[in-house]
């Protein structure tokens, strides 16, 4: 089981793991995990099937009791999560609209901002069902950002999205941090793609295989071992400036702030 304390973390971070451990059915699915996200940073969750990365999202939403380690949050954290993919039944008449308005928000001219921030506001009165998969990726964004969150959590925001449109909404993305300066943790399968439009990844496999700066990671023997070769050079990596600094590693470095904790039992 796991609670919830207050308790002082290394950062301006609005979420750290530190040493995170879980274990389901005698399996090892996290081991040691180390994680922070600052506001106005984007951070990307990379690894094979089967490496951890949404279970690590479901820990940081609080929706897994951790085995060991601690999770600690800033206290009143604001978070606006985005699945990989919502299914809505052919027979259920519902407008974008509607969808957004179901999300709890009462405030109009809130939902008519996001729409527009998103690029969906064209949409507003079309039916869900007849989205395509950019548009409907778009839609999820939206209804993540109405709580004018601190931290976005997208698992896997370009699912089922072509090649074009996946570099468009990461692009979209990255915009939203800058004008927003929410933080940003992200998990994907897009690897090269993503890289272009993040500030740091973390390459997962049960464990923290790698992780720092973009160019840092697509050259590290962890990630080249997982994933057979380096970041294509024909895509720029982003470059990116906040008030923050790097160290000589790619990592950032904090400042110290008081925030919530979650511990896991020890075993």
């Amino acid at each position: 089981m796991s609670r919830w304390g207050i308790g002082v973390t290394t950062g301006k971070a609005l979420i750290e793991a530190r040493d995170v451990r879980l274990t389901m059915n005698n399996r090892a699915i996290l081991a040691g995990v180390d994680l922070s996200v600052a506001a106005g940073e984007i951070v990307t969750l990379i690894g094979p099937n089967g490496a951890g990365k949404s279970s690590l999202v479901r820990v940081v939403l609080g929706l897994l009791p951790i085995t060991g380690g601690q999770i600690y949050r800033k206290p009143g954290l604001r978070i606006g999560y985005m699945p990989q993919r919502l299914a809505v039944p052919d027979n259920l008449p519902l407008t974008v609209r509607r969808f957004l308005s179901l999300s709890g928000t009462r405030r109009a001219d809130r939902l008519e901002s996001v729409s527009e921030q998103t690029r969906v506001d064209h949409l507003l009165n079309q039916a869900m069902q007849t989205l395509s998969g950019g548009e409907h990726q778009r839609v999820l964004l939206a209804r993540a950002l109405l709580r004018n969150p601190d931290l976005l959590v997208l698992d896997e925001p370009v699912q089922g999205v072509d090649v074009t449109g996946q570099a468009d909404l990461y692009a979209l993305i990255a915009s939203l941090r800058d004008e927003l300066g929410c933080g940003v943790l992200m998990v994907s399968h897009d690897l090269h793609l993503v890289m272009a439009q993040t500030d740091q990844v973390i390459c997962l496999n049960a464990h923290v295989c790698c992780s720092g700066h973009p160019e840092h990671v697509s050259r590290h023997p962890a990630y080249l071992e997982l994933f057979g070769n380096a970041i294509n050079p024909s895509l720029a990596v982003y470059t990116h400036h906040h008030d923050h600094t790097h160290d000589l590693h790619g990592d950032v470095d904090h400042d110290h702030e008081p925030m919530a904790v979650q511990h896991g039992d020890q075993p």
